[in-house]
């Protein structure tokens, strides 16, 4: 690549330096919407403990968990952090999953309204909604997070402080609408945010510095 990459060209070069990265681990839609909430500021090894204490009391089912003891139910959480808080937040997405009727219900929302709505859920947030809907619901939305903001404004590609739907909207505008893209593209930012592009980035092992504006700035000055 020469000059400013395009965020295709940018997805084929994490392609080729990462391979597939078969996102989102879970057996079932409900099992990946419950890591969506649960992977809120915290790694993913905490989250699937989590699931594994949900499965092993069996309570991976939205009438389970809100059977479940608030207090064994946060407690059954602890290893994602925030368990209290995250309990709150899984018992008002199972009532609200329930209220309107479950997966096939939900399923036939167009993809506005579905986002609407979980957006409309008490500790619910653009990027939550957007991994349910990505990766439980199969739609075509492009997710962002912070490796997101860090990656492309190092690239030069847009502002450091650009908001949540700018960013996710500066994607959708410019790549194919496909969900598999989408899903494998978020994958592999994720991926290369934590292995590469982290704080402290090792620009001498990333395919991108040829093109990123970050490197050039730092060739001089390296820490």
């Amino acid at each position: 690549m020469n000059g400013a990459p395009t965020p295709l060209a940018v997805y084929q070069t994490l392609f080729a330096a990462h391979g597939p990265q078969h996102w989102w681990p879970g057996d079932s839609p409900f099992e990946i919407m419950v890591g969506a909430v649960l992977t809120q500021n915290t790694a993913w090894r905490n989250v699937e403990r989590a699931i594994a204490k949900l499965i092993r009391h069996r309570t991976l089912a939205p009438e389970a968990i809100l059977a479940a003891r608030q207090e064994a139910l946060a407690e059954w959480l602890r290893p994602c952090g925030y368990f209290n808080v995250k309990a709150r937040r899984l018992v008002n997405f199972c009532r609200w999953y329930l209220q309107e009727g479950g997966l096939t219900v939900l399923a036939g929302r167009d993809t506005a309204t579905l986002r609407m709505n979980l957006l409309a859920i008490n500790g619910i947030g653009p990027e939550t909604a957007d991994d349910i809907l990505l990766y439980a619901f199969e739609r075509p939305v492009f997710v962002v997070d912070a490796y997101t903001r860090r990656l492309f404004s190092r690239l030069g590609l847009v502002p450091e402080t650009i908001g949540y739907e700018d960013l996710r909207s500066f994607f959708e505008s410019t790549l194919e609408t496909d969900r598999v893209l989408f899903n494998e593209y978020h994958a592999l930012i994720v991926r290369h945010g934590k292995e590469i592009c982290r704080p402290r980035p090792l620009c001498d092992r990333c395919g991108l510095a040829a093109v990123c504006a970050f490197d050039a700035e730092q060739r001089d000055q390296r820490w």
